[in-house]
């Protein structure tokens, strides 16, 4: 069943009225009904061009988390071939929320983390919303280090809310796990690509995506924290949401022009959902490019312009 959003009503009510034709056509084949639908989808097809050439930060957002958006299982099944996931992180056990392990992305062996959100209750129970524990962080810590060690290049594909705020994450170290994931990003000696694919919050999206390339989808998302939080936080009103994701400038076209991104991966015509297949080769081929790229770069250069990117971001010069 399809999912429409909010702002996409008028467009769920022509698909509906085109789904009854069809099932009137079905039914009696008397009836000619193919110019009507021809008719309607033409108009159904202008409506979503039009819908999502204006969208606002907040329509954005509900894009980003749009249940039926590609999660990171289907671009390691889409790109990655022979991907085998490294469980644990040797220090207190296995965390769902990020799968990290080792694949060939386009005949080159490379490491792959990312995190996983689930598409059904049952496995976003399991994936735990993709929110993850300091287990999985420091999992991540352990494959940049088998990175490090073979020269595998490094993807990752960010789509968190945040990290998991509970209180056994606290217990265990959630901040330090997360200090020292992007202290191992800033020291990778290999070549590293991240691309927020559909939300990217707070450090527990930093946290993997601290890489020499930061590619957004064109409908994805990256803050500090959720608008909802800002929200609540500074209006104490979480129904202020849309004014605080206009304000935090959390799109992908407002954080290229403030330079924290690097580039922005164009979605087909409404939406990633709508055509997950097409939106995964495109970030593929972005990827692949980033990577050729930056495999021109000695190990010490890479690590040197990674830091140098990331210091860079909100300086101010001097008039």
């Amino acid at each position: 069943m399809n999912v429409f959003l909010e702002f996409e009503r008028p467009i769920a009510e022509l698909e509906g009225k085109i789904e009854d034709l069809r099932q009137l056509g079905s039914q009696d084949q008397a009836v000619s009904i193919d110019d009507d639908i021809v008719r309607l989808q033409a108009k159904a097809n202008q409506l979503i061009v039009e819908a999502y050439s204006r969208l606002t930060p907040w329509q954005k957002t509900l894009v980003a988390r749009h249940p039926a958006r590609p999660h990171f299982s289907d671009y390691v099944a889409r790109l990655v071939e022979d991907f085998t996931p490294l469980a644990g992180d040797r220090l207190f056990g296995e965390d769902n929320a990020i799968i990290a392990g080792l694949g060939r992305f386009r005949g080159q062996s490379v490491a792959v983390v990312g995190h996983e959100k689930g598409s059904d209750t049952k496995t976003r129970l399991k994936h735990n919303f993709g929110m993850a524990m300091p287990e999985g962080y420091r999992k991540v810590q352990r494959l940049f280090e088998l990175a490090d060690r073979f020269g595998l290049p490094v993807i990752s594909l960010v789509d968190t809310a945040g990290a998991y705020p509970g209180i056994g994450a606290e217990e265990r170290g959630q901040a330090e796990a997360i200090a020292r994931t992007t202290q191992a990003c800033l020291g990778l000696r290999v070549p590293f690509v991240s691309t927020i694919i559909g939300e990217g919050g707070s450090g527990g999206a930093v946290a993997i995506a601290t890489a020499n390339k930061v590619f957004m989808l064109e409908h994805s998302i990256y803050s500090v924290i959720s608008p909802e939080g800002c929200a609540s936080i500074l209006w104490r009103n979480p129904e202020k949401s849309s004014d605080a994701a206009a304000a935090m400038k959390i799109t992908a076209q407002d954080l290229l022009g403030l330079g924290v991104i690097d580039g922005i991966i164009p979605e087909p015509t409404g939406g990633a959902h709508r055509a997950p297949v097409t939106a995964i080769d495109a970030a593929g081929d972005t990827i692949e490019a980033a990577l050729k790229e930056l495999s021109a770069r000695s190990p010490e250069e890479l690590r040197r312009l990674r830091r140098e990117k990331f210091l860079q971001i909100g300086k101010l010069e001097a008039v």
